[in-house]
């Protein structure tokens, strides 16, 4: 009759296991060196792979690092976080609004909550945003994966 009850029990176990080995890897004692590990590989990223001046190819903005003299190759779609830094081009920055800087911060905000856990769980969460939960917790609409509300019409001059 004990048989029945021991696979219960170690999947019980297991479960705990599960549950206290993703809370040691969430706690910040790790995640925030994780962080620290991305941010710092980010912006050796964006030093090596930017053109122009050294200095000038890392500048703040708010919360993140911003390395905008990256050539296309060099990041994902319009632009990339890794860490605290915001990985695109001279051409994305151009386009770039304050919605997509804000945005970015959520992205940076996720990577010191995760640290390196950052890279399987959104890998996880799939490529297609409009699933993917740290793209809905960073805004669909400010990232650029939804379209903005349409702008007013301009008022016509009274006849």
């Amino acid at each position: 009759m004990n048989a029945g009850r021991g696979p219960v029990r170690r999947s019980r176990l297991g479960r705990a296991a599960l549950r206290v080995a993703l809370t040691a890897a969430l706690h910040p004692a790790c995640t925030i060196p994780g962080y620290w590990l991305a941010t710092g590989a980010g912006a050796a990223w964006g030093i090596l792979a930017g053109h122009g001046p050294v200095c000038e190819r890392l500048r703040r903005r708010g919360e993140l690092l911003v390395a905008d003299t990256l050539p296309p190759w060099a990041f994902g779609r319009g632009g990339t976080t890794v860490g605290g830094v915001f990985l695109t081009s001279p051409a994305q920055a151009a386009r770039i609004g304050e919605a997509v800087y804000a945005h970015e911060a959520v992205h940076r905000r996720q990577w010191r909550r995760f640290g390196l856990g950052m890279i399987p769980l959104y890998l996880a969460a799939g490529r297609d945003p409009l699933h993917n939960r740290f793209e809905i917790e960073a805004g669909l609409e400010a990232g650029g994966y939804l379209p903005g509300p349409p702008a007013p019409a301009p008022e016509r001059p009274a006849t």
